[in-house]
């Protein structure tokens, strides 16, 4: 008997995270019981899929052995540490009518709840949960939360980017959103960045909504290390967007 369909997809990218995955993964599991009540829909089914990218530690065998023993979840992995690259082969893999891009250190089930609301009720095609707007709770590290504001003011002022916030969590139709992921053409860290601007641009209805976040662990990739390999991206980002240069190598 094949596997039911999945209504609900969690893609999750993964580096390095032995430490905390397993937790994180029953925990996720447990907590959809409340979010399935809150949407009075206990048949729900969902599957989880860990983009494992090129870890060093036993991240890559912890997730294949989560997807043995749980009949939610799969695995696959890649031979390289790209953020980006992970999150859109998820994407690509992912089953369900909606598509949630969660973080290992958050799963914020709450914003499960509401993104689900919003999409099912056909308020929007794409919610972007936001750690910079107004009624968001950010409690990482002060340089985590510089960060994020720079990298939006760098995004309105290149590319028209109307919105607080790219990089975390999000949820969409699938159907709608996956033809603008096959357009996208950077990857690494500036991935998630392209496939809200697309979207936008797409005429997409999307809306963004506050999150609470409180980080659980260091980095897993160290952020001053990355500054030169997004600054790159991001002129990329402007060229593609900008000039039309869709046929850029991805990366």
């Amino acid at each position: 008997m094949s596997a039911p369909v999945p209504d609900i997809s969690i893609v999750i990218p993964v580096y390095n995270e032995a430490g905390i995955l397993r937790e994180a993964v029953t925990s996720l599991l447990e907590g959809w019981a409340e979010v399935r009540a809150a949407l009075r829909e206990p048949d729900l089914v969902l599957e989880i899929i860990l983009a494992e990218n090129g870890s060093t530690d036993r991240t890559a065998e912890l997730a294949l052995h989560l997807a043995m023993e749980i009949p939610e979840v799969t695995s696959f992995s890649l031979d390289e540490p790209n953020y980006g690259k992970a999150l859109r082969h998820g994407i690509e893999r992912a089953r369900g009518t909606y598509v949630i891009c969660e973080e290992v250190d958050l799963c914020d089930l709450d914003f499960h709840r509401r993104a689900l609301e919003l999409l099912r009720h056909g308020d929007c095609e794409f919610v972007v949960g936001s750690k910079a707007m107004v009624g968001a709770q950010d409690r990482r590290p002060l340089v985590r939360r510089v960060a994020t504001r720079t990298m939006s003011t760098l995004l309105r002022l290149a590319l028209d980017f109307r919105g607080t916030d790219t990089h975390g969590l999000k949820a969409f139709r699938r159907e709608a959103v996956l033809p603008v992921v096959r357009q996208c053409v950077v990857e690494r860290d500036l991935f998630a960045s392209e496939l809200v601007i697309r979207c936008a641009r797409h005429g997409l209805a999307l809306i963004e909504i506050p999150v609470q976040l409180e980080e659980k662990r260091p980095p897993a990739i160290n952020l001053v290390r990355r500054v030169p390999r997004v600054l790159f991206g991001l002129g990329k980002l402007t060229y593609v967007i900008r000039l039309g240069g869709a046929s850029a190598d991805k990366r």
